[in-house]
C-alpha cells in the first residue's frame, strides 16, 4: 500500500519503516468499526493515526472528537463522556450532552485512555459491547453509534496486572493494535524533522531557517529523545528564536538538550530499542526509591514478626539472610543469637522517617523544577516528569507547591 498521499494529507515527515507500517494499517482499518488502540511514548505522534482512522471511514462526514482523559478531573470525567441531568450534582444547573451523544454518528479519540477512573472504565466497556450509556444523574439508556480509537502511553498489561486498568475492557479496545515508533527508533528520520521544523519555524518568524554542522548532527541522532517529536520540535523553535547563527554546531545544540548525562546513548543501542520497553530515566529514578522505601518497610515488618516468635507468610517480605540480624560476634551456627529487637525497630523507624522525608523532598525538587523550566504550565511540566495531569494537579496541591 502506498501510504505517501497519507503521509502528505496529514503533513507526516519521516520514512522509517516502522511508521510506515502504522500508517497502513490506520489506512486499512479504517472502511471497519472496530475499536483500535494506539500505544507510543508520549510525543511520539499518536493523535495523527485517530484522524486517519476517521478521514478514511464512512464516518469523515460524521463529528470527530478528540478527548484527553488524562486532563479532565475525576469526579467530572463521567458527566464530560456520557452528559448529565439537570440538578444530578452540585453546579449541574441544566442538562447537557456528554462527548458520546455528541459524536453519535462518528469517532471518538480517547487520548490517556489508561487514566480513566475504574467506574468510567465500567461505563465506557458498556458503550463498546451494546452502543449504550446513561448520562449522570439519569435512570434512561441512550443509544449511540461512534467508533472508538483510543492512545495511551502506559504499559497497560502492567496496569492491568496493578488493578488500574480492566482486563476486558482492554482486550474489547485492543482489537486492533497500532503501535507508534519512537523517535530514537527513527535514526533516519530525526535530521528529515529537524530540517522541516527549522523551515517551519523559519517561515513563522521570518529568519533563515537552521543548518546543522556535522558534528551536531551526531550528536542530533546520539541523544535519546525521551520526549520525541514534540521534543525535537521545541528545541528547534527555541533555537531559530534564541540563536542568532543560524549554523547550529554540537556545543550549541548541546545547550539546548536536557539530560545529556543519561539521555545520549550509543547508536546500536538507540537503533536497537523496544519502544515501550524503553522508560524514562525518570521512571526509573521514582520506581527505585519508591521500591527502596517499601522493602524497608516491609523489613520492619519482619523485625516485628521474629520479635513475636511469628511464621512470616511467603512473600510478605524480601528474603534476607538471618545471618544478616545478627551482631559481628555472632555464631552463625547452632543458637542464633538475635540483636536485640528494640534497637532494630528503633533503628529501621528512624531509617524509614528519613528516607520518606527525602523521598518526598526529591519529589517535590523535581516537580518544582519542571514547572519553572515550564513557566507553570502544568501540561508541559507533567509530560516532561512523565506523569498525568491529574498527578501533577494532587501532588502539586499535597505539596503546596506555590
Amino acid at each position: 500500500m502506498n501510504v505517501q498521499p497519507i503521509k502528505q494529507r496529514f503533513s507526516i515527515i519521516g520514512n522509517a519503516p516502522t511508521l510506515d507500517r502504522a500508517i497502513e494499517i490506520a489506512a486499512q482499518v479504517a472502511p471497519t468499526d472496530l475499536s483500535v488502540l494506539i500505544t507510543g511514548e508520549s510525543g511520539s505522534g499518536k493523535e495523527v493515526l485517530p484522524q486517519i482512522v476517521h478521514a478514511y471511514s464512512a464516518r469523515k462526514h460524521g463529528p470527530y472528537i478528540a478527548v484527553n482523559c488524562g486532563a479532565i478531573p475525576e469526579g467530572t470525567i463521567d458527566s464530560e463522556l456520557f452528559g448529565h441531568e439537570k440538578g444530578s450534582f452540585t453546579g449541574a444547573h441544566e442538562a447537557r450532552k456528554g462527548y458520546f451523544e455528541v459524536a453519535n454518528g462518528g469517532t471518538i479519540f480517547l487520548d490517556e485512555v489508561g487514566e480513566l477512573p475504574l467506574t468510567t472504565q465500567v461505563r465506557l466497556l458498556r458503550v463498546l459491547e451494546t452502543g449504550e450509556f446513561i448520562r449522570v444523574g439519569s435512570s434512561k439508556a441512550q443509544k449511540t453509534n461512534v467508533r472508538v480509537v483510543a492512545a495511551t502511553n502506559v504499559n497497560m498489561l502492567q496496569a492491568i496486572q496493578k488493578g488500574s486498568f480492566r482486563e476486558d475492557l482492554y482486550y474489547r479496545l485492543n482489537t486492533v493494535p497500532i503501535s507508534v515508533p519512537p523517535l530514537r527508533d527513527r535514526q533516519e528520520d530525526i535530521q528529515l524533522l529537524f530540517r522541516y521544523f527549522a523551515q517551519e519555524a523559519a517561515t513563522k518568524y521570518k529568519a533563515p531557517p537552521l543548518l546543522l554542522k556535522e558534528e551536531a548532527i551526531v550528536v542530533l541522532n546520539g541523544y535519546r529523545w525521551p520526549g520525541n517529536v514534540r521534543q525535537l520540535r521545541n528545541i528547534v523553535e527555541q533555537m531559530s528564536v534564541i540563536e542568532q547563527s543560524r549554523e547550529v554546531d554540537a556545543k550549541t545544540l548541546r545547550q539546548y538538550l536536557p539530560d545529556m548525562s543519561t539521555a545520549l546513548v550509543p547508536l546500536a543501542t538507540a537503533a536497537h530499542g523496544n519502544g515501550m520497553d524503553s522508560i524514562n530515566e525518570r521512571e526509573l529514578i521514582f520506581k527505585f526509591l519508591f521500591d527502596m522505601k517499601n522493602d524497608l518497610s516491609a523489613l520492619k515488618e519482619q523485625v516485628k514478626a521474629m520479635r513475636g516468635g511469628q511464621s512470616l507468610p511467603t512473600g510478605s517480605a524480601p528474603t534476607y539472610r538471618e545471618d544478616y540480624f545478627l551482631p559481628p560476634s555472632a555464631p552463625t551456627q547452632g543458637t542464633v543469637s538475635i540483636v536485640p529487637a528494640r534497637s532494630m525497630d528503633e533503628d529501621i523507624d528512624h531509617t524509614e522517617v528519613e528516607e520518606s522525608l527525602s523521598l518526598e523532598e526529591k519529589e517535590k525538587e523535581m516537580i518544582r523544577k519542571a514547572l519553572i523550566k515550564h513557566r507553570n504550565k502544568r501540561k508541559n511540566a507533567a509530560q516532561e516528569l512523565g506523569i498525568s495531569e491529574r498527578t501533577l494537579y494532587r501532588k502539586i496541591k499535597e505539596y503546596d507547591i506555590p
